[in-house]
């Protein structure tokens, strides 16, 4: 009877924190802007056997954009098979997997396991959307980490393995943007750690990194892809998933202070040079583009444990108490599926049906929606792949400026638009569309001149 208390206390800290995040991502997980699209892609590229060109579910002009994401595409038609479900488990899977690693990373370098445990729930707090909303990004909750772990544990000891990184960047291309961000980073550690001892070597791999940055659907157009990414016009406009931190939002508020208290402990800790200058450039990074803040307290998370100062273990009742809450809620929430936040079923039939074939209007998540059932758009995501005046004129909409009013042309019977949000308030009182279904997430306008 005293010896299963007793192995309890050997269950990490560390590992109750990883599953403590996991179980947030799967109480208020939901599906976020910038998934749907993707899985539609994908279909089309299954059911065609080739890579179409541009957006064919979409009415505006996109041909000659660089389809770059293919291997993401495919993944995401695969996961769209168990439905809303699949994609809330792949992004359990992410987080799961980045959070591990990241505990591995921490450990090694000389945190204790309490620590590593504060830190990491400190990330969870900070991080909350990047964990609680299932984009593309899952991919990078993933491999983000890994690469952390690559280079730190070169800098504590350098070896061959620095060769893995080539494939690592390779992969990681064809699935997730953020690989720039990563390949930033491997920079960093080449130029200001590896250079120094093996200069020839820091070369190489640093050559062979860029060119595999190019190993995707696209080669060498896959410049113009990343280039159309970071020039399309919400990031102009620093709008959607572009926008900057916002320290008067509560989200913005927690990320703040989270990246403020890891990154000042990870200084303590005396980080090396390239840590620092990777710290610095993220955190610059984070103040520009909200979503990049998490990639500042990963990277924050090893350094940030090392130099703080808790020994303790939990007692096992805690141990089990954790244990037990965390996996309850990470079953609850798989069970139950991800938080809705887009039209039922039931609304979105009637609205195809309604269209008959004709492009709809919508805001971002609601035309992913469409467009993942099978009906078209005017214009969504992915947005680089238009037209610049189309952009402008799309976003003009769905910020409900009067300049975007003309967009309500080119959806000749069908709108669909998120209640209270700007585009819904402009359309109060607007003659030429009549409400046709109005529900928790989605309201339906049919046009009736």
């Amino acid at each position: 009877m005293l010896a299963k208390p007793s192995r309890l206390r050997f269950i990490p800290a560390s590992a109750l924190a990883v599953a403590g995040a996991v179980s947030v991502a799967a109480a208020i997980g939901a599906i976020g802007a910038d998934t749907r699209w993707l899985a539609a892609l994908g279909g089309e590229i299954v059911s065609s056997g080739g890579v179409p060109d541009g957006v064919p579910f979409a009415s505006a002009r996109s041909q000659g954009w660089d389809n770059v994401l293919v291997l993401a595409e495919l993944a995401f038609h695969a996961l769209d098979v168990l439905g809303d479900r699949g994609f809330l488990l792949a992004q359990l899977a992410a987080v799961a997997i980045g959070f591990a690693v990241l505990a591995v990373d921490a450990r090694r370098a000389g945190a204790t396991d309490g620590a590593t445990a504060v830190v990491l729930l400190v990330v969870v707090v900070g991080a909350l959307t990047s964990i609680a909303v299932v984009r593309l990004q899952l991919f990078s909750l993933a491999l983000f980490p890994v690469l952390l772990l690559l280079l730190r544990g070169e800098t504590r000891g350098p070896s061959r393995r620095i060769w893995l990184l080539v494939p690592l960047i390779a992969v990681w291309g064809n699935l997730h943007g953020a690989v720039l961000v990563g390949l930033a980073l491997a920079t960093a550690y080449l130029a200001f750690e590896r250079a120094r001892i093996q200069p020839l070597t820091a070369l190489g791999v640093w050559v062979a990194s860029v060119l595999a940055l190019f190993a995707t659907p696209a080669l060498g157009r896959t410049y113009d892809y990343y280039r159309g990414v970071l020039e399309n016009e919400a990031a102009r406009r620093g709008v959607g998933l572009w926008e900057p931190v916002d320290p008067g939002s509560p989200l913005g508020l927690l990320l703040i202070a989270a990246a403020a208290a890891l990154v000042l402990l990870a200084l303590r800790a005396r980080p090396k040079l390239w840590e620092i200058v990777a710290l610095t450039g993220l955190a610059f990074l984070t103040v520009r583009t909200a979503r990049s803040g998490v990639w500042l307290l990963f990277t924050a998370v090893a350094p940030a444990a090392h130099a703080l100062p808790i020994a303790r273990t939990p007692r096992p009742a805690l141990t089990v108490a954790g244990a037990v809450a965390t996996g309850a809620l990470i079953l609850i929430g798989i069970v139950r599926g991800p938080v809705p936040t887009v039209a039922s079923p039931e609304t979105l039939s009637r609205a195809l049906s309604e269209a008959r074939g004709t492009p709809v209007l919508a805001e971002p998540a609601l035309a992913e929606q469409v467009a993942a059932d099978g009906g078209r758009i005017w214009v969504g995501n992915p947005l680089d792949a238009f037209s610049r005046s189309d952009q402008k004129l799309y976003l003009d909409w769905v910020n409900g400026a009067r300049s975007g009013d003309a967009a309500l042309t080119r959806a000749p019977r069908i709108v669909i638009v998120r209640p209270g949000s700007p585009a819904a308030e402009r359309l109060q009182g607007n003659g030429s569309v009549e409400e046709l279904v109005r529900e928790e997430n989605a309201v339906v306008y049919r046009r009736v001149r």
